[in-house]
Formats: structure tokens, C-alpha cells, sequence
């Protein structure tokens, strides 16, 4: 089962899906601005300073800002942590996808979740933002996702995840759920 957390957002008639946001790393985050980017959505977010990611820089096809600093002041351990927060905060809801997750009523204890994955539903908690946590390999993923969408009604969503090095193929994934997805709102 995934995790939902719906804590401020409610069904707004005529609320559609207008923005998806990320942090540019490879693997989910890029996934889902491709995907987003093919399907007609605005795209963007915070990344950290110098544009960097594992792979070198984001590529210039993502517009996105760049923090001021690496670290937020809240999470000074955990690296790239200001974007995160940054991103959290300037979406309605956040969909974090988290292969082979445990499902539970504590997803940051999850032990499956790298620390800017286990920041990014921290801060979810904390901004009271509508959360889903969802295994994207999941038998259903795809309906359960759009279900949700649809009861949140986000105007801007935040999709968060692993890195491509610490879940190869993360991110070819990622795109082609969050294109189904995506089609499947019919925005």
C-alpha cells in the first residue's frame, strides 16, 4: 500500500495539474521533468549552486533556479538539503517514488530511503504538504498515483526520489509512469 498524507490540500473543482518541479538530479527527478516536459506541463524547481549533479550538471532543458547554498540550516548533514526544502515548499503536494519502499505509517523511517529522500518527506511533514509515497514498481502505481492527483488537486507537484546510481534505471522508469500518469489526468 503507499503512504498518502494529505494534510491541507482538498478537491477543488477545476484545480489542474499545472507545474511539475524537481531538483535535477539524475534518476527520478529528471525522469519526471522529461516526462512532464513531453506531456505539455511547466517545469522547474530549485537545484544547489553550480547546477551540479552526479552526472556533471543539469542540463540546460530543465529551467531551473539555483539555491544560494547547498545546505539548509535546518539539515545541515544532508547534502543538497536547501533545494529540497526549497522545492517542498514552492509545490501543493509532493510525490516521493521509492522502489522496493516499506509501507508503513513512517516513511522516514523508511530503510530503503537515502537521507535527501528521508529530507524530502521531513519537510513534507513539516510544511504540511500533501505526501504520497509510492513504490513505482507497484502493481496499480499508476491509478493509484492519479487518484490521488486528482483528490489533492496540486496545481504545482513536487516528484522527489533516488539518484540513478543508487537505483539504476530509476529514472527511465520514473518517466515512463509519470507519462502514464500524466495521460491519464487528462489535464
Amino acid at each position: 500500500m503507499p503512504i498518502l498524507q494529505d494534510l491541507w490540500c482538498c478537491r477543488m473543482e477545476g484545480r489542474r495539474l499545472q507545474r511539475i518541479i524537481s531538483g535535477g538530479q539524475t534518476g527520478v527527478d529528471q525522469g519526471a521533468l522529461r516526462a512532464a516536459r513531453r506531456s505539455g506541463k511547466e517545469i522547474g524547481g530549485w537545484c544547489p549552486p553550480g547546477r551540479f549533479c552526479e552526472a556533471g550538471r543539469i542540463p540546460p532543458e530543465f529551467p531551473l533556479r539555483e539555491t544560494p547554498r547547498d545546505r539548509s540550516r535546518d539539515a545541515p548533514e544532508v547534502p543538497r538539503s536547501q533545494r529540497t526544502e526549497w522545492n517542498v515548499r514552492d509545490s501543493d503536494a509532493t510525490l516521493v517514488l521509492l522502489p522496493g519502499g516499506r509501507q508503513g505509517p513512517n516513511p522516514a523511517s523508511n530503510s530503503n530511503s537515502d537521507p535527501g529522500t528521508s529530507w524530502t518527506i521531513a519537510c513534507a511533514a513539516r510544511l504540511r504538504r500533501a505526501l504520497l509515497v509510492m513504490d513505482p514498481d507497484e502493481k496499480g502505481a499508476e491509478g493509484r498515483i492519479v487518484s490521488w492527483l486528482r483528490g489533492v488537486a496540486p496545481r504545482t507537484l513536487h516528484v522527489a526520489g533516488p539518484s540513478e546510481s543508487s537505483c539504476p534505471g530509476i529514472g527511465a522508469r520514473t518517466y515512463r509512469l509519470m507519462w502514464r500518469v500524466l495521460q491519464g489526468l487528462g489535464d
